[in-house]
């Protein structure tokens, strides 16, 4: 076993993990964070960086601010989370990954150190970001909340400008049980007299980033209110997405994220963007465009309304609660086939009932588990999805189930893969197996 293999192993096999251990291993607080940066020097001080947060959209936000910024000629970091097939999709510079070596050298070097402080799997790979972007001098490094962002290990930075994606509702056994205690979860990343756009304007959840944003004296604004948006027409290789400005200024941006919910995250990403040229950063009109027709290809993001293939047709997508599933069934619906095969796992923390009764009750559907202790049952799924009118076999694995969705494929149909992240992570190894 070589020596990369060796050291991810012992960090999945030595930490607490939520994607493997659900809440247990989320950590209330972010002292293990700031112990671990302190012995590394405090790297997140020493460079500029950007505070994403949000139930949904975060991620696609979050990639397309970084696309945008490498496109503008800034050095970029990006820190995102979970991957989905190398753990150094977590950790970017200007769309690559960080190197083998790198991860390998820091937790040998480290070692003592996780030892003692003994912090979970993310808080880790946060301090490794933070040490990663400092040693590579970046410019600018684009942060994703993993969880929440009150007490998420990302918030010990001081960015100039925190962002918020949307609020809705997921990991409630951690968060809250109303959009409002979620809100205030997420409003924790605002900071003293750093300006903060949200995305979307919601009446429920308003009046908790409005209160947050005046304690700190923070510059608010909903981007929602200064931009209107409107999906246009999406094919093959674009979302065409129609924006007109506050002005009444009118304009067509093309995205290669094809997903809907696109249409929503791209006002949060151009109020962003205003506010970056604010400050001084040299964004031009054209760098924003080009940067968005090409966001996979400059950052390597997957599983966002992806194509896998044109024959069979296959289509995964990451969303996982109910606001995800919405944006998963918007799509199909705008989007022709004969019958619909859809591979499905979830994850056994998840509450059910906030994804099952919207899904399609014509399709066929594939149950399967992904490969970790955290998920449902196969069995168990079916069961519950059956009480939805929802039909189908169950498997005991994804690729069992991907592979069975296939045989069943006839001309014209399409093929879904959801419902959890490891689901479309497992497809997409598959597929890059040639199975």
């Amino acid at each position: 076993m070589n020596a990369y293999k060796e050291v991810i192993e012992y960090l999945y096999t030595r930490l607490p993990m939520f994607t493997r251990d659900g809440a247990s291993a989320f950590k209330k607080d972010v002292d293990n964070t700031i112990k671990l940066c302190n012995a590394l020097d405090n790297p997140q001080q020493k460079f500029k960086t950007l505070h994403i947060a949000g139930t949904n959209g975060k991620g696609s936000t979050s990639h397309m601010l970084a696309a945008i910024l490498s496109e503008a000629g800034y050095k970029t970091g990006l820190y995102t989370s979970p991957h989905l097939l190398d753990f150094r999709e977590r950790i970017r510079v200007n769309g690559v990954m960080c190197e083998q070596d790198f991860v390998t050298d820091f937790v040998q070097t480290h070692k003592a150190l996780i030892e003692e402080v003994n912090p979970s799997f993310f808080e880790i790979t946060v301090a490794m970001a933070f040490d990663y972007f400092e040693k590579s001098k970046v410019d600018i490094a684009v942060i994703e909340v993993g969880l929440g962002g009150r007490l998420d290990s990302t918030n010990i930075i001081q960015p100039l400008l925190s962002v918020i994606t949307n609020i809705g509702f997921d990991h409630m056994n951690m968060l809250g049980n109303t959009l409002a205690e979620i809100a205030s979860e997420k409003a924790g990343i605002i900071k003293r007299n750093t300006p903060v756009v949200i995305s979307e304007y919601a009446a429920e959840t308003a009046s908790v980033f409005l209160d947050k944003a005046q304690v700190e004296h923070a510059p608010i604004q909903f981007a929602s209110q200064m931009y209107q948006t409107k999906m246009q027409s999406v094919d093959q290789d674009y979302l065409r997405i129609e924006v007109i400005d506050e002005n009444g200024a009118e304009e067509i941006y093309q995205l290669d994220l094809k997903g809907s919910y696109q249409v929503k995250n791209l006002a949060g990403v151009l109020l962003a963007v205003d506010e970056l040229r604010k400050q001084g950063f040299q964004i031009s009109h054209l760098h924003v465009h080009e940067a968005l027709k090409k966001v996979q290809s400059t950052t390597g993001i997957q599983g966002r309304w992806q194509q896998l293939s044109k024959d069979p047709f296959i289509i995964c997508d990451t969303g996982h609660n109910e606001d995800g599933i919405h944006e998963v069934i918007k799509n199909l619906n705008s989007t022709s086939y004969n019958k619909l095969h859809f591979v499905i796992g979830a994850m056994r923390d998840k509450d059910l009932s906030h994804m099952l009764p919207y899904l399609p009750k014509d399709a066929a559907y594939y149950f399967s588990a992904p490969d970790m202790p955290r998920a449902m049952p196969s069995d168990l799924l079916r069961e519950e999805a059956e009480a939805f009118d929802l039909h189908g076999g169950d498997y005991s694995s994804v690729q069992e189930a991907f592979v069975a969705a296939k045989a069943a494929y006839e001309d014209g149909d399409l093929i879904f893969v959801g419902g959890s992240n490891f689901v479309v992570a497992e497809v997409l190894v598959a597929v890059d197996k040639g199975l």
